[in-house]
Parts: structure tokens; C-alpha cells; sequence
């Protein structure tokens, strides 16, 4: 089954939104959309903490702690883990799973302790993934910045072999662009693994969903097209539902908000 996932990029306690994953905006209390996109329908939420990099550590423990008193779906948080007890204690929070980006790329054997210690389907690969000239995607961290030098695909695969249970793949050059999420890279990485891949990076359109989950992704991530409503969970659900696309019922989704 499909999920839709609203994103929500968090700096100090704001909800904020960029382009490319800079020119950071302020939207609001990430909470009070939180509780909307939830009773909108949504699937499972995913919160990063966009700043982690500077600090060295996740700082969305409050938010996670306030988060799961009203909202009742997975929750993936990620930004600044770096190690098993980062993780566990964004876990003990009410988060559901953990997403690591450069704690990974340093070093690669913190997926598989934190595979071990919570199990493959907790730990979310976070990938953001720039294309190059040649035609290939390379990782980069640090929101886009810093260069790993790794191959997109192999790295995944790695990841996936050391035990991520699932993807977040993010393109750094469709991000906030709103022309659609880049197809051939989700192509390109769900052709090689066999976990879940989270599409992000592009939303425009309700539409945009379904072309991503045609090309391979067995989740959608959106920000930019709920924060400024330009459409909502359920719309999009509606839109992925009339393309054929297995995704919740709403009326599923009425019957537990009720």
C-alpha cells in the first residue's frame, strides 16, 4: 500500500520551507501541522531537523514529545543521529524510526549496530542526491553541501546490505521546485533493492505522486504542496486513488479520526 508522507524540515522550533534545500523560510508550529496533515489522512510523518549539521546533534525531542500526544501514525525523525543512543533516545521520544545521512556516510557499521539494536525497520537510509554530468547521482550531506563522492545507487545498495530497512531519497535538484520529483533516480535506485523507497524532492501537483510511484517508490514525501496549501492529504489521496494507486481508504481514515 501506498503512504503519504507530509515532510517537515524543522530549524530551532519552527516549521520552515526552502528551494534546494537552502533559503529557509518559516511556516510555523511544526506541531499545529503535524495535527493537521494527520487529520487530513496522513500516512506517517517525517520530521528533520535541518540545522543538525552545525550543532552536531538532533534537537527535536520536545517536538516529538509533543507531537505523539495528539498524532497517532508512525513518526520517522532524523537530522543529527549519530550513534545507537541518539537513536534510542528519539525513539524513547515517540518516534517510530530513525533517519541517518552522515552518521552513515562516516561510517557505514552504525547502520547495521542500529539495525541490530532496533531492527531493519526502524532505520531509514536518508539520501540527498544531486545529478552530475555524466548522467549518474552522487550523495551529498549537510543539506546539499557537502560532497561524499559516493554513487547514489551504491551507496544504497550498501546501506541496504548492512540492514536500512527503507529509503528516503531526496533530490536535491527537484527539491522546492514543484516540477516533479525526478524520476529516474527513484528508477534508478528501486530497481536495485528490495525495501521501500520514500520519493522526495519536487512535488508540484497531486499528480507528481502518482508518477513517482509508477517509477518505482512505494511512498511519497511532500512539503512545499501541504505548507502552503496548494492541496492536501486527502486530495492527493483522492488523485492517487482515481490513477489506480493503492493507498488507504479514506473512508479508513474517517472511521479512526472519528
Amino acid at each position: 500500500m501506498i503512504r503519504l508522507i507530509p515532510r517537515l524540515d524543522i530549524k530551532s522550533s519552527h516549521l520552515i520551507k526552502g528551494v534546494k534545500l537552502e533559503g529557509l523560510r518559516k511556516i510555523g508550529n511544526p506541531n499545529d501541522y503535524a495535527r493537521k496533515y494527520y487529520e487530513q489522512g496522513a500516512d506517517e510523518l517525517l520530521y528533520m531537523d535541518a540545522v543538525a549539521s552545525l550543532y552536531g546533534r538532533n534537537s527535536l525531542t520536545d517536538i516529538v514529545k509533543e507531537t505523539v500526544k495528539s498524532v497517532f501514525i508512525p513518526i520517522t525523525v532524523g537530522g543529527g543521529i549519530r550513534s545507537v543512543d541518539d537513536a534510542r533516545e528519539i525513539l524513547r521520544c515517540g518516534a517510530d524510526k530513525v533517519a541517518i545521512n552522515t552518521a552513515a556516510v562516516q561510517r557505514p557499521e552504525l547502520i547495521a549496530e542500529m539495525a541490530q539494536a532496533f531492527g531493519s525497520q526502524c532505520v531509514v537510509l536518508s539520501v540527498e542526491a544531486i545529478k552530475q554530468a555524466d548522467g549518474k547521482w552522487l550523495a551529498f550531506t549537510d543539506n546539499g553541501r557537502e560532497h561524499t563522492g559516493l554513487d547514489v545507487v551504491e551507496w544504497v545498495k550498501k546501506a541496504v546490505d548492512l540492514g536500512a530497512g527503507e529509503v528516503l531519497l531526496t533530490s536535491v535538484d527537484r527539491e522546492g521546485g514543484r516540477k516533479g520529483y525526478d524520476l529516474d533516480l527513484i528508477n534508478a535506485v528501486c530497481k536495485e533493492v528490495s525495501v521501500p523507497v520514500i520519493a522526495s524532492g519536487g512535488m508540484g501537483e497531486a499528480e507528481h505522486g502518482v508518477d513517482a510511484v509508477k517509477s518505482g517508490a512505494s511512498a511519497i514525501a511532500m512539503a512545499d504542496i501541504l505548507h502552503y496549501e496548494r492541496d492536501t492529504v486527502s486530495g492527493i489521496r483522492e488523485v492517487c486513488a482515481d490513477n489506480g494507486l493503492d493507498v488507504r481508504p479514506q473512508s479508513a481514515i474517517l472511521e479512526v479520526s472519528a
